[in-house]
C-alpha cells in the first residue's frame, strides 16, 4: 500500500505534466505514450489495447486524472506489485521517468549558471519531497518537514543551524505556503536554488550532502563507511566499504560500490557484540548470524559505536517486521502531528466553547443592565416631564414680562434710531461734498498724470530715433572695422607672398652662389691644368732641343780638324719659325683658358695638332727617333 502511494505521487507529477492546458485532463495520445513508458520502466507485458477498450464509452475526448486512475490501479499498478516481489523493479527509475517529463515543463534552471542545484540534486530532492510530502494533491511538504529535511541535508554538511534562525528561513516561506498549508517542490528547490539557507556552502559539498540523505531516507542506508573485515578462510583483514540497510549489511571493495564483495543478511536472530583488541587490531565488533560469525574493525572507539548502534537498529527493524526505518520515523512524526493537530482543534474548541459561555453571560449582563438603564430611565422622564410642566409656567409669565419690557425698549431704541439716522444724514452729505470736492482734484491731477504721460511718450520717441542713429553709426563702424579687417588681412597676405618670394630668392641667390663657386673651382682646376700643360711643353721643347744637339752630334761625328760650325738642328723637318709658332699659340690657349674657364682645356697633343695645321711631323718624328737611338753620347 506504501509503494502504491509512491507510485502515485510520482505518477502525478507526469500527469499534470501533460495537461498543458491545465484543464486536469490530458489527450489519449498521450496517455499511450505514458502508459506504454510505465509498462517499460516496471518491466510490465505491454497492452496497447486495454487503454482504447477501457475508454471506449469516452467518445475519443481528453481524460481526467479520476477517469485514468482504474485503468492505472487496473492494468499497471497491480501488476508492479509482483514486479516487486520477484525484484525486477527498480524505483529509482520509475522516478526518473516522471521527473523528466515534470522537469521539462516546471522546473526551470538559471540561464546565467548561479544554480546550486544540478539536474541529478533536483531529482534526488524531488524524490526527498515525495517522501515526505502529505498523501494529499496537490502534493505539498508540511513546514515540520521541511525543516526536518533542511536539519538533515545542513548536518550532512557538518553545519548547525538554531532553531531560531530556521524559524525566521521558514518565515520568508510562509506567506505562499499559507493558502496551501505548505511548500510545493518548485517553491523547495527555489529555497535551495536561492542559496538562502546554505551558508555559503558550494556546490560540491551541497550534491555530496543531497546524495548522502537521499541514500539514507530513499534507499535506506542506515550508514556507510570503511570498516576492516576479517576473512572466513584466508582469515587476513581488509578494508572494505561498508553499506548497511534494514535488510542487510554489504561491502563492497570501495566507495563507488561498483564491485560487491559481499552480503551480510540481517533477522530478529543476528547479534552485535564488542569484541576486545587482539592480533594488533582495536575497536573490534562481530555481527553473529544464525551461519557465521563476521568480525570487523572500526578506525576508532566512536565509530565502533555508531557502527553497533545502526546495526542493532537494523536488526530491531527485522525483528519488528518493518522494511525502512524514514519510514516509520515518518509515520510517527505523522501521527505526532496529528495529535497536536487534534490537541490544538481540541483546545480551539475548547476556547470556542468558554468564549461562547463567556460570551452568553455577557449578553445577558449586558440585558440586565439594559432593563436596569430602561427603569432609570423612565424614572428620569418622569422627572423630567414634571420638571418641563413647572419650567413652561414660568418660561410663559417670564416671555410675557420680558415682552413687556422689550415693547418699552422697542419704542425708546426707536427715538434713538431716529436720532441717530438724522445724524447720519448729516454726515452723508458732508461725505458727498468732500467726495465731490475730491473728484474734482482727482480729475485735475489725471489731466495733469495725462499731460506728463504725453511729454513722456515724446521724449522717449526722441530718445528712440536717437538710438535709431546711434545704431547706424554703429553698423557703420563695424562696417569700416570690417573693411579695415580685411584690409589687414589682405597686407598680410602679401606680406606673407613678400616673404615667400623673398625666400625663393634667398634660395636663388644661394645657388647661384653656389654655381659660381663651382665656375670658380672649375676655372681654378683649368689654370691649374694649363700651367701643368706649359710645364710639360717646356719640358718637351727642351728635351727635343737636347736630342737634338745629341742627334747631330751622333749624325756628324767630329773629325779631328774639322772646325765647321753646326748648325741647331740637322732634321730636314725641324724649322726655327715652327717653334716660335708654337710658343705663341700656346699663348693664345692660355688666354683662351683665363676667360672661359667652363669650357675644359685641350690636350696637349690635339692643341699641336691644331697649331700644326695636321701635322704631328717634327715631335713625333723626334720621338720615335730618338726611341732608336741610344740616348747615351759617343765618346
Amino acid at each position: 500500500m506504501a509503494l502504491r502511494k509512491e507510485l502515485l505521487k510520482s505518477i502525478w507529477y507526469a500527469f499534470t505534466a501533460l495537461d498543458v492546458e491545465k484543464s486536469g485532463k490530458v489527450s489519449k495520445s498521450q496517455l499511450k505514450v505514458l502508459s506504454h513508458n510505465l509498462y517499460t520502466v516496471l518491466h510490465i507485458p505491454h497492452d496497447p489495447v486495454a487503454l482504447e477498450e477501457h475508454f471506449r464509452d469516452d467518445d475519443d475526448g481528453p481524460v481526467s486524472s479520476q477517469g485514468y486512475m482504474p485503468y492505472l490501479n487496473k492494468y499497471i499498478l497491480d501488476k508492479a506489485w509482483w514486479q516487486v516481489e520477484e525484484g525486477a523493479f527498480v524505483k529509482e527509475h520509475f522516478d526518473e521517468l516522471c521527473w523528466t517529463l515534470t522537469a521539462k515543463k516546471n522546473y526551470r534552471v538559471d540561464s546565467n549558471g548561479n544554480s546550486m542545484l544540478s539536474n541529478q540534486d533536483a531529482f534526488r530532492l524531488w524524490c526527498l519531497f515525495n517522501f515526505l510530502s502529505e498523501d494529499k494533491y496537490p502534493l505539498i511538504m508540511v513546514p515540520d518537514e521541511v525543516e526536518y529535511l533542511l536539519k538533515k541535508v545542513l548536518s550532512s554538511m557538518s553545519l548547525e543551524v538554531g532553531l531560531g534562525e530556521l524559524e525566521e528561513l521558514l518565515a520568508q516561506e510562509a506567506q505562499a505556503a499559507q493558502s496551501t498549508g505548505g511548500l510545493s517542490v518548485w517553491q523547495f528547490l527555489e529555497l535551495f536554488n536561492s542559496g538562502r539557507c546554505l551558508r555559503g556552502v558550494g556546490r560540491d559539498t551541497l550534491s555530496m550532502a543531497i546524495h548522502e540523505v537521499y541514500q539514507e531516507l530513499i534507499q535506506d542506508v542506515l550508514k556507510q563507511g570503511y570498516l576492516w573485515k576479517r576473512g572466513h578462510l584466508r582469515r587476513n583483514w581488509a578494508e572494505r566499504w561498508f553499506q548497511l540497510q534494514p535488510s542487510c549489511l554489504c561491502y563492497f571493495g570501495s566507495e563507488e560500490c561498483k564491485e560487491k564483495r559481499g552480503t551480510i543478511p540481517l533477522d530478529a536472530q543476528c547479534c552485535v557484540e564488542v569484541l576486545p583488541d587482539r592480533e594488533g587490531k582495536r575497536c573490534m565488533f562481530c555481527v553473529k548470524t544464525a551461519s557465521r560469525t563476521y568480525e570487523m574493525s572500526a578506525s576508532d572507539t566512536r565509530q565502533r559505536q555508531e557502527w553497533t548502534a545502526a546495526i542493532q537498529t537494523a536488526i530491531r527493524l527485522q525483528a519488528e517486521g518493518k522494511t525502512s526505518l524514514h519510514k516509520d520515523l515518518k509515520q510517527k512524526r505523522r501521527e505526532q502531528r496529528e495529535q497536536r493537530e487534534r490537541r490544538r482543534a481540541a483546545k480551539e474548541e475548547e476556547m470556542l466553547r468558554l468564549q461562547q459561555l463567556q460570551e452568553e453571560k455577557e449578553r445577558k449582563l449586558q440585558e440586565l443592565e439594559l432593563l436596569q438603564e430602561a427603569q432609570r430611565q423612565a424614572e428620569r422622564l418622569l422627572q423630567e416631564e414634571e420638571e418641563r410642566r413647572r419650567s413652561q409656567h414660568r418660561e410663559l409669565q417670564q416671555a410675557l414680562e420680558g415682552q413687556l419690557r422689550e415693547a418699552e425698549q422697542a419704542r425708546a431704541s426707536m427715538q434713538a434710531e431716529m436720532e441717530l439716522k438724522k445724524e447720519e444724514a448729516a454726515r452723508q452729505r458732508q461725505r458727498i461734498k468732500e467726495l465731490e470736492e475730491m473728484q474734482q482734484r482727482l480729475q485735475e491731477a489725471l489731466h495733469l498724470e495725462v499731460k506728463a504721460r504725453r511729454d513722456e511718450e515724446a521724449v522717449r520717441l526722441a530718445q528712440t530715433r536717437l538710438l535709431e542713429e546711434e545704431e547706424e553709426k554703429l553698423k557703420q563702424l563695424l562696417q569700416l572695422k570690417e573693411e579695415q579687417e580685411r584690409y589687414i588681412e589682405r597686407a598680410q597676405q602679401e606680406k606673407q607672398e613678400l616673404q615667400q618670394e623673398m625666400a625663393l630668392q634667398s634660395r636663388s641667390l644661394q645657388q647661384a652662389q653656389q654655381q659660381l663657386e663651382e665656375v670658380r673651382q672649375n676655372r681654378q682646376r683649368a689654370d691649374e691644368d694649363v700651367e701643368a700643360a706649359q710645364r710639360k711643353l717646356r719640358q718637351a721643347s727642351t728635351n727635343v732641343k737636347h736630342w737634338n744637339v745629341q742627334m747631330n752630334r751622333l749624325m756628324h761625328p767630329i773629325e779631328p780638324g774639322d772646325k765647321r760650325p753646326t748648325t741647331s738642328s740637322s732634321f730636314t723637318g725641324f724649322q726655327a719659325p715652327l717653334l716660335a709658332r708654337r710658343d705663341s699659340s700656346l699663348k693664345r690657349m692660355t688666354r683662351w683658358g683665363s676667360r672661359d674657364s667652363k669650357t675644359p682645356s685641350p690636350s696637349s697633343s690635339e692643341q699641336q695638332k691644331s697649331l700644326n695645321g695636321g701635322e704631328e711631323a717634327p715631335i713625333s718624328a723626334s720621338t720615335s727617333e730618338e726611341d732608336k737611338v741610344d740616348p747615351t753620347p759617343e765618346n
